[in-house]
């Protein structure tokens, strides 16, 4: 029987760990229960796990602790998300792109070949890409990626520093009892099930600026100024405020897992990545990039 695989571009790796286990084989079954045997049998007959200087493993090579092993992660089946990024701007330090609705930035899960990384790796034939920050797989907009290894270092700094100044847009109910503009300062922690975070006492580390861009009836467009970047940062505040974003599956009400699983197209986040601003820690200009994408107020009804 043959399979369609999608598989990520660049290696994972693995350092085997301590244990007494007769071949490499034995351990990578043992260390990723979920994988089936012999799934790693095909991958091994495929050339798709290797040693660290890039020799094939196969089904016999004896277990050695610490040794470097590189494989590919590869989902069966991928299905294509149906929406295209947009490249705003690339030259031989960075690349800028546009993400849209429902693309991961990176391989994670069930994605591998349908990411923003892989499809502009391919897109642009450069397998030294990489994403500087990212931001929700539901959430459309910029994402700055390094495609210099030698200045990489410089420009995560930048996000290191906080010195990148981000603006978001979001599409989220009227709220005509606040004051604008307002700032929301609270602790953001792990919530339950895990992938939630939530809002508890303590010493703030998470910090927002909400402003109204636009008031559209039952429905205002929101102009959020992240100073921090925990991660579902915005849509927790807003769903904190009352406001929690138009389609949001995860805030203020985790809809059951049915219908989390499965994306509705015609009902994206309503959050947009819209604009990334920074000096140049090169050329020390001042550098500005704008989404050429839109939020729909629409898909609130």
């Amino acid at each position: 029987m043959t399979h369609a695989f999608a598989a990520s571009l660049r290696p994972s790796v693995l350092h085997l760990p301590r244990g007494d286990w007769r071949t490499v084989l034995d351990c990578l079954c043992a260390h990723f229960p979920a994988i089936g045997r012999d799934i790693w049998l095909e991958r091994m007959a495929r050339g798709r796990v290797l040693d660290g200087e890039g020799n094939t493993l196969g089904p016999e090579h004896p277990y050695r602790e610490a040794l470097r092993v590189h494989y590919f992660r590869e989902v069966a089946a991928e299905t294509p998300i149906p929406f295209a990024e947009g490249v705003l701007h690339a030259d031989e330090h960075l690349v800028v792109a546009d993400k849209p609705h429902f693309l991961p930035v990176a391989p994670v899960g069930e994605y591998v070949e349908q990411t923003l990384l892989a499809r502009l790796v391919r897109r642009l034939g450069n397998p030294d890409l990489v994403p500087l920050h990212r931001i929700d797989r539901l959430t459309a907009g910029l994402v700055l990626f390094s495609c210099n290894p030698a200045s990489r270092g410089r420009y995560q700094a930048l996000f290191r520093e906080r010195q990148i100044r981000k603006v978001y847009s979001a599409i989220a109910p009227a709220l005509p009892g606040q004051s604008f503009p307002l700032l929301r300062r609270t602790r953001l922690v792990k919530g339950e099930p895990f992938f939630l975070m939530r809002e508890t006492e303590g010493e703030p580390n998470s910090e927002t600026r909400v402003e109204v861009g636009e008031r559209l009836g039952e429905h205002w467009r929101y102009v959020l100024h992240p100073v921090t970047g925990k991660t579902h940062q915005l849509r927790v505040h807003m769903a904190a405020l009352g406001a929690g974003i138009c389609n949001d599956p995860l805030y203020p009400h985790l809809l059951e897992r049915a219908r989390r699983e499965i994306d509705d197209h015609r009902r994206p986040l309503q959050l947009l990545a819209q604009s990334l601003s920074f000096v140049d820690p090169l050329s020390g200009r001042e550098r500005r990039f704008d989404s050429r994408l839109a939020l729909s107020p629409d898909a609130c009804r």
